[in-house]
């Protein structure tokens, strides 16, 4: 059977190299104005999307700019529950405007983080998107919190692995706080990532194979080199017979 898979990217961030990624990408994710961007960003992301053939999907976080949105914080479950549908509310407004139908969410940095492991919070970010699309594919790690939260609630998973990220043991990721937090190697994130497509393990820091679903990847895009890795990344894939394909809602 042939594999088919998705290359995603956070974009809208500032980052400086959006218009190479959109080039290399399937999908990609866009800052909703929480962690990075405004409603200018957002246009602008989107309308390069729809010019590339990119499906697009909204990248919500924790209100917190001055960290990136990437410290956790303390917050409600209620109070997420809002903050993620007011940020796909708007992004789903200005991609309206834009002739362009947003495809799925995948939340940003310590929200995200949080979420793969915490059960109530993962279904507030569930609830608040089947509470503005149910149609809006949700990307998470295969087995998380957030996985189980999004199916409950009928969402549709894509199972999210890292091509520029380190795992731990219990299958998660190194945390960015540790000096080995990133793979650097484009050649070598590009042979794990064909490992855990065929064979659905990844090697941890630790040394042990790791059972892994990767459905998307994920390139980020303010990593150092992401433009190299994800052309890379793609070139052999598509060498080594995958498609590169963004999911589609079944819903």
């Amino acid at each position: 059977m042939k594999l088919s898979v998705d290359i995603n990217a956070d974009l809208g961030e500032g980052s400086g190299h959006d218009a190479e990624l959109f080039e290399l990408i399937s999908s990609a994710n866009i800052a909703t104005g929480f962690h990075a961007g405004d409603s200018d960003t957002m246009h602008a992301a989107i309308s390069a999307a729809k010019k590339h053939d990119v499906a697009v999907g909204a990248h919500p976080s924790f209100f917190d700019r001055e960290n990136f949105g990437r410290k956790e914080v303390t917050i409600s479950n209620e109070e997420v529950f809002e903050a993620v549908a007011y940020q796909l509310g708007i992004f789903q407004a200005i991609a309206c405007a834009l002739d362009v139908r947003p495809n799925h969410v995948k939340p940003h940095g310590a929200l995200y983080n949080m979420a793969v492991r915490h059960a109530k919070l993962a279904d507030a970010i569930a609830r608040a998107i089947k509470s503005v699309d149910s149609k809006l594919i949700l990307f998470a790690p295969d087995k998380s919190d957030l996985a189980r939260a999004g199916e409950a609630h009928g969402l549709q998973i894509a199972r999210e692995i890292f091509a520029d990220r380190n795992y731990l043991n219990d299958g998660w990721l190194v945390p960015r706080t540790r000096q080995d937090a990133l793979l650097h190697d484009p050649k070598e994130a590009v042979q794990r990532v064909l490992r855990m497509l065929r064979e659905g393990k990844v090697r941890s820091v630790e040394g042990r194979d790791v059972a892994v679903r990767g459905e998307t990847i994920c390139v980020h895009g303010d990593t150092p080199g992401a433009v190299e890795f994800a052309r890379e990344l793609r070139t052999r894939l598509e060498s080594d017979g995958v498609k590169i394909s963004a999911p589609k809602s079944s819903r």
